[in-house]
């Protein structure tokens, strides 16, 4: 069919957006067709959106519905940033020093980054730890009254080995560790599935293993599944249950850095930074409610997942984590704790070349490397940190951004 005819077409509602392909001879030429019909009925000019190199047959396959084309985010890095990290050291290259790629459109953000690489660096290096990794599934689970709630956890706790071999017939690479909590609200069940995954990030792999366990429970017990997820995952949300019992990759991130590396670096002291992240950090996040004991992760977050085709609104739960910094005898010691951080080297946005072209740039593509990948994101997140709370102790952050980006 004609693009002219199929726009037509699609003004009348006779075609839907999701079926242009079938109307026409190649991907390029629906991308461009809906593409054409998006112009006409917003009355625009979409040049730039039409300009891009990324595989959208690929693409289409597995990452986006409906294409007309691809947005564009200047992409900076930051470096050389050290890093003394335990699966860094054992990894296939002896390289601990690494340039960052940051996908941002704001101003100064990269250069800050940057001042906070230089710093650890010429400090020796930042220490990095991964303390746990897993993903989780909650379904909501409806039974008859309070008393067969607690039936239907028993269940589950009287069952785990069982359950747990069904729900990895699904996957290679999927382990049910625990479910735990469950928890009981009136005649409501949530039991929380806990996974590892290996190099994904592995939603959709838990999903379908949960869904599997389901199936089970169903033929024995007397219950209704209201939905997959119930909330208590908690997925793309803040919540205190994330930030105690984690989720994803739980890391850890900290660094001495000697008092003259902090007056020359950062241009202030350990007592100026101590005291701005207590008045800052714990105490004004503690008066306002909020779930981040910290200065702005999600910058960080937000920058190299945006580069690394990571799951942009993973960025809400990445931003739980807490800063903490001490004088020691003018020394500073600064530590940053991210206890959910939903990452992967493979699947999803990853299979992406822009992504895994910047993930070539860390040495973190393909397997193996999600937990080295990990490192890397947290020792950056502590650069950012340490390097915004070491302007706000100098008073020079609103200079940084008159001169680098309003």
């Amino acid at each position: 069919m004609e693009p002219n005819n199929i726009i037509q077409k699609l003004k009348n509602g006779e075609i839907k957006l999701y079926e242009v392909e079938k109307h026409t001879s190649s991907v390029e030429e629906a991308i461009d067709t809906r593409r054409r019909f998006i112009e006409e009925i917003s009355n625009t000019n979409l040049d730039t959106i039409a300009k891009y190199s990324l595989d959208m047959e690929s693409a289409g396959k597995k990452n986006i519905e409906n294409p007309i084309g691809t947005i564009q985010i200047p992409i900076g890095v930051a470096g050389p940033l050290k890093i003394n990290g335990e699966y860094i050291k054992n990894s296939d290259t002896n390289n601990n020093e690494f340039y960052v790629p940051l996908a941002t459109s704001e101003g100064a953000l990269v250069a800050s980054v940057n001042r906070g690489c230089s710093t650890i660096t010429e400090a020796g290096g930042v220490n990095t730890r991964v303390i746990d990794d897993k993903m989780t599934r909650a379904p909501v689970i409806k039974a008859k009254s309070a008393s067969e709630t607690v039936k239907i956890k028993q269940w589950f706790e009287n069952n785990f080995q069982n359950l747990k071999e069904i729900a990895e017939t699904t996957t290679s690479h999927g382990k049910l560790i625990k479910i735990d909590p469950i928890l009981i609200v009136g005649n409501y069940v949530y039991p929380r599935f806990v996974y590892s995954t290996g190099d994904s990030m592995g939603m959709n792999m838990v999903t379908i293993a949960t869904e599997k366990v389901l199936e089970l429970l169903l033929d024995e017990c007397e219950a209704q599944i209201i939905a997959l997820s119930g909330n208590v995952c908690v997925d793309k949300k803040p919540s205190s249950i994330n930030l105690v019992e984690g989720r994803g990759k739980t890391v850890v991130a900290d660094i001495v850095i000697p008092a003259e590396i902090v007056k020359n670096k950062l241009k202030t002291t350990a007592e100026a930074i101590v005291e701005v992240n207590v008045a800052k950090n714990l105490l004004g996040s503690a008066a306002s409610g909020s779930m981040g004991f910290n200065a702005h992760y999600a910058n960080m977050i937000g920058a190299i997942f945006l580069a690394t085709g990571q799951d942009v609104a993973h960025v809400v739960e990445g931003s739980l984590g807490i800063t903490t910094a001490e004088d020691r005898d003018g020394d500073l010691y600064f530590s940053v704790s991210m206890p959910d951080l939903p990452i992967a080297t493979v699947g999803g946005g990853t299979s992406l070349k822009t992504a895994q072209e910047s993930l070539e740039i860390l040495g973190v593509v393909g397997s193996g490397k999600a937990k080295k990948f990990a490192e890397i994101v947290i020792a950056t997140v502590l650069a950012g940190e340490l390097s915004l709370i070491g302007a706000l102790a100098a008073g020079h952050l609103a200079r940084a951004h008159q001169q680098l980006g309003r």
